[in-house]
């Protein structure tokens, strides 16, 4: 995910890390490249005159823009409702941990809270590492015990192996009289919600925008901007591969941006930066138990936090 600080209107004109611009450059080049020969050749294609105007792309353009603007808003939907989702999580694992420390008979630095917390930091590893499809052995082998390390690394759906865990810790302890029915039901509430949010993360990661339409609105897109040229030589002369090449990059962007905002658990530059929110979970409930947090993960450049 890019995050930078917003600069003024005139440094925002030649912005090149954070934008899209590097990712389509080349087709861009390709465009421009076209216009510049059909200008040449004066709208001919194999000494044949191709009768095009501007007056269908006009009203054809609209249209696109129109599906572009719901392709648009159906992607970053897709993105916002994973970020709520982990913003969820945040919220949900601080409630744990805080029951864990202030509703239990044990000691705030019993061994038994402490691994109840780190339950929590595992859970949130794994989700992390079952969305991007990566290999989450080396968080869970130091986070947990390594004969529960081995069984939930054997396991398919390891935020769940891990909930279920959590679920025997809470029971153990209302048997032990370390908890009481009410405080068992509190836990079993954010269970839930621990649930949910893993539901909701496998929905968004499992079914994608409908591919068929992302390929018709692509090919569309492409099949515009390269028979643009054509439509536009004839009334505005040398100023087409100019004109061409601005609409083919908004046209062309934008069909980029929302590629990457569809999936938004992804490793994109755009993608949700889940290494950076893990570690941030992680941090905020090691403090809440004394420990000490973990060294700030390296990032891949100065604004992109993955």
């Amino acid at each position: 995910m890019i995050i930078r600080e917003k600069d003024n209107w005139l440094r925002l004109l030649f912005v090149w890390q954070g934008s899209v611009l590097p990712q389509i450059l080349p087709r861009l080049l390709v465009l421009l490249g076209l216009s510049v020969v059909v200008v040449y050749a004066h709208g001919t294609l194999l000494y044949y005159k191709v009768p095009l105007n501007a007056a269908p792309f006009t009203l054809f353009g609209v249209t696109l823009a129109i599906f572009l603007g719901f392709y648009n808003n159906a992607s970053y939907d897709r993105f916002w409702e994973g970020r709520k989702l982990w913003g969820a999580l945040l919220n949900t694992t601080r409630s744990l941990a805080r029951q864990a420390l202030t509703l239990s008979s044990r000691a705030e630095s019993a061994p038994e809270i402490h691994y109840f917390v780190r339950l929590l930091i595992a859970f949130t590893y794994a989700l992390k590492h079952q969305l991007r499809r990566t290999d989450p052995a080396a968080d869970l082998g130091r986070l947990l015990p390594a004969n529960l390390a081995l069984s939930i690394q054997s396991a398919t759906f390891k935020p769940v192996m891990l909930l279920l865990e959590m679920g025997r810790w809470v029971q153990q302890n209302q048997v032990a009289a370390h908890l009481d029915t009410t405080t068992q039901l509190a836990f079993d509430h954010n269970f839930n919600q621990l649930s949910d949010i893993v539901g909701g993360c496998e929905r968004l990661a499992g079914t994608p925008i409908p591919y068929t339409y992302s390929v018709m609105l692509h090919r569309t897109v492409y099949f515009y901007c390269f028979l643009l040229p054509f439509g536009l030589v004839d009334s505005i002369g040398w100023m087409t591969p100019v004109i061409v090449a601005f609409v083919g990059y908004t046209f062309m962007a934008l069909d980029a941006i929302v590629r990457d905002l569809e999936e938004p658990f992804g490793l994109g530059a755009n993608d949700l930066a889940l290494n950076t929110m893990s570690h941030m979970i992680e941090s905020t409930l090691l403090e809440m138990i004394g420990e000490k947090a973990p060294a700030t993960p390296e990032r891949k450049s100065r604004y992109v936090f993955d």
